[in-house]
């Protein structure tokens, strides 16, 4: 029997200057190599880096979360100055709304190009790969700038049998509920755009609004998958969003309130003290509100494993497969805007907001404390991602209506029992 003589192969060379790996024939990553990632120097390097980043916006925290406090009286002063240069309070008040208008309107932009890097990185070291590594001054932290500048330089192509209107108007309709649907949403016991009473009425009603361009997508882009994929969405968005709505009732009538600041402050305060009043440790019923509310939020943005909308393997890209250039990186921009309101959402109404989880840390802001516990939220939604599989279509909507809005249903019933038992 003749021997079979196997290939060799070459080792790997890592150039430690630029993150390359350098080999004649193949790209083979090193596994080898990561079984002992501290004995890296570009590692040590890194972990320097990110350590110091993390003391510094912690020291940025608690000089900005001092600061806070004085930002109204400096609206105060400048109005006052407008006024004596002649300026009128109309147009005073206009400008002061404008940039107020232009901050919300950067959560959206700046969360999306955090958070596709930050997906990358941790699907990357998931999958044993080091993700991006070459646009940007450590570990690609620029590439999703380079990406949206391409995004918006790309050619808009239309399909022939598209409608031309409703196929402009999609995105639109999907972009503006993201954007509004901050209004309400604290980021610290100050930082609000808009304190209504109403708030999680405003914000479960705005949100609603972007399933109806997704359906504009689908529908108009001439495309039988885009049109199965907004079709998909309608049934799933529309059924999902009754478990999550009822996942917050609990909540509600624990706090006598609609305002998300207010029920965020009423968790204020320590059980025992050092246990806080946070809603997630309402013995069963607020665990289930938040499971309920966590699975229905992954469902709402169409992340994996209900990711059904878009199904690349079934449906090519779903309702945005004609869409390319600027109208693309709106859906996207949507997608991962909703991610971040579902994680200030949770943050808000089950684990306290701004309050911090023990005493002695109450040095550190409200919104450094808010943006801390809706970065791990948002961990978990990337990490499902390469945890879960997609799920049927059938199974998608049986889990809805004969498993969660049950337990939905449930709970209130049983948030009425608790808060009969400690009146």
């Amino acid at each position: 029997m003749e021997e079979t003589i196997q290939p060799k192969i070459p080792e790997p060379v890592f150039n430690y200057a630029n993150g390359r790996l350098l080999m004649p024939e193949t790209r083979y990553w090193p596994s080898q190599m990561w079984k002992n990632p501290w004995s890296l120097p570009t590692y040590r390097r890194g972990a320097a880096v990110l350590f110091g980043l993390l003391t510094g916006g912690a020291a940025a925290a608690w000089f900005l979360g001092e600061a806070a406090p004085r930002l109204a009286p400096l609206y105060s002063r400048a109005e006052y100055y407008a006024l004596s240069r002649g300026v009128s309070a109309f147009w005073a008040l206009t400008i002061w709304t404008f940039l107020k208008g232009a901050i919300l309107l950067a959560v959206p932009l700046v969360n999306a190009l955090f958070a596709v890097w930050w997906e990358r990185k941790i699907s990357a070291h998931i999958q044993s790969r080091m993700g991006p590594m070459y646009v940007g001054w450590w570990h690609g932290a620029l590439q999703t700038v380079a990406d949206g500048i391409k995004l918006f330089l790309k050619e808009d192509i239309v399909p022939e049998s598209a409608d031309k209107l409703v196929h402009l108007l999609a995105p639109v309709v999907v972009i503006i509920p993201a954007i509004l649907t901050f209004a309400p949403v604290p980021f610290g016991r100050e930082l609000v755009y808009a304190n209504i009473d109403i708030g999680t009425v405003y914000v479960f009603a705005v949100g609603g609004v972007s399933v109806m361009g997704i359906i504009m997508a689908g529908w108009s882009s001439g495309n039988k998958f885009s049109l199965l994929g907004g079709l998909r969405s309608a049934a799933q968005l529309v059924s999902y969003e009754l478990p999550r709505t009822f996942a917050v009732i609990p909540v509600i009538m624990l706090a006598g309130t609609l305002n998300i600041s207010s029920i965020a402050g009423f968790q204020a305060g320590y059980w025992g003290g050092f246990l806080p009043r946070w809603f997630i440790f309402y013995p069963v019923v607020g665990q289930v509100a938040f499971i309920v509310f966590l699975i229905a939020s992954v469902a709402e943005t169409n992340r994996i494993p209900f990711d059904i909308p878009e199904a690349e393997s079934e449906l090519v890209a779903g309702f945005n497969t004609e869409y390319s250039g600027m109208k693309f990186a709106l859906f996207f921009l949507s997608e991962f805007a909703y991610v971040l309101l579902s994680c200030l959402l949770m943050a808000a109404f089950f684990f306290g907001g701004g309050e911090p989880p023990l005493p002695f840390l109450a040095f550190l802001p409200s919104w450094a404390w808010f943006l801390a516990k809706t970065l791990v939220l948002m961990f978990c939604f990337l990490w499902f991602r390469w945890t879960f599989p997609r799920f049927r279509v059938d199974r998608l909507m049986d889990f809805n209506w004969k498993f969660l809005l049950p337990v939905s249903l449930l709970n209130i019933a049983a948030a009425g029992v608790l808060i009969w038992l400690i009146s």
